[in-house]
């Protein structure tokens, strides 16, 4: 349950700016943004660790983006929209590449930049994100998007002729510890009955594009995370290992065409 309540104090501090979620205006955290909140601290800074030494190997950046949901929007229209508005990778070769899952959808995109399509086409990008779907289907997404960032930086690497350094591996995943939490469930309830009555009032159609609907992305979150069940594996922390000095220094205003895949889980 302990995890369950952070989830939630992350989705309900963020309350007031889903009201009017703007995916144009959502910044990058770091290399992993993880806006869900679904994400183990220790797996966090594991990942961003992880792919500091890929763009200090490489020379490109690898971006792991995780919503609440998409708002009725394509999962390719959001995810290249992020990986344009933030830059990721390097202006002049535009190897960057961005993986985003959204939660509530069970959608899934990884959107290849320009540099990087001959080295990630699009058939390895599916086989990425249909690689990930065992993970999660069980909600484990700490070891999902562990597994992708590995594989996608050991293929850049390949490509380059360079070595990323030697990894720690995986912990195995675990039986999660915790339940169903239904003792939050009335709380939950209540908050989704406020948004339901308060979202409603007043609206006339939808209009196109990004940023509407702010209601339903807040709804997004906490049904993704209630009504999807417990987690039934948890993974022990991701990467490990690496030198604390890692850290994301910003991307570097790389672009990308479109290429890449979509999925669902």
């Amino acid at each position: 349950m302990g995890r369950f309540l952070r989830v939630l104090a992350v989705w309900l501090g963020a309350g007031v700016q889903a009201w009017g979620a703007d995916f144009a205006a959502l910044k990058a955290q770091g290399y992993v943004s993880d806006f869900a909140g679904v994400l183990e601290p220790s797996t966090r800074q594991a990942l961003e660790s992880y792919c500091a030494r890929v763009e200090k190997s490489t020379g490109a950046q690898i971006a792991l983006v995780t919503l609440p949901g998409l708002n009725g929007e394509p999962v390719e229209d959001v995810a290249n929209l992020l990986f344009r508005k933030w830059g990721v990778g390097n202006r002049k070769d535009n190897d960057g590449i961005l993986l985003l899952l959204s939660i509530g959808d069970r959608r899934s995109r990884l959107e290849v930049g320009y540099g990087l399509e001959p080295v990630i086409p699009d058939g390895y990008a599916g086989s990425v994100l249909r690689e990930m779907r065992p993970s999660l289907r069980t909600r484990n997404y700490d070891q999902a998007l562990a597994d992708a960032a590995r594989t996608i930086g050991e293929r850049i690497a390949q490509a380059k002729g360079v070595s990323i350094g030697e990894q720690a591996p995986l912990r195995r995943s675990t039986p999660g510890s915790e339940g169903f939490p239904w003792e939050v469930l009335l709380v939950v309830g209540g908050l989704l009955v406020a948004m339901l009555i308060f979202g409603g009032g007043g609206r006339g159609s939808r209009p196109r594009g990004f940023g509407g609907g702010g209601g339903s992305f807040l709804m997004g979150m906490l049904l993704g995370q209630v009504l999807g069940g417990g987690r039934g594996t948890r993974s022990g922390g991701g990467f490990g290992g690496y030198d604390s000095g890692d850290s994301f220094g910003g991307f570097g205003g790389g672009d990308s065409g479109g290429g890449g895949a979509s999925s669902d889980w």
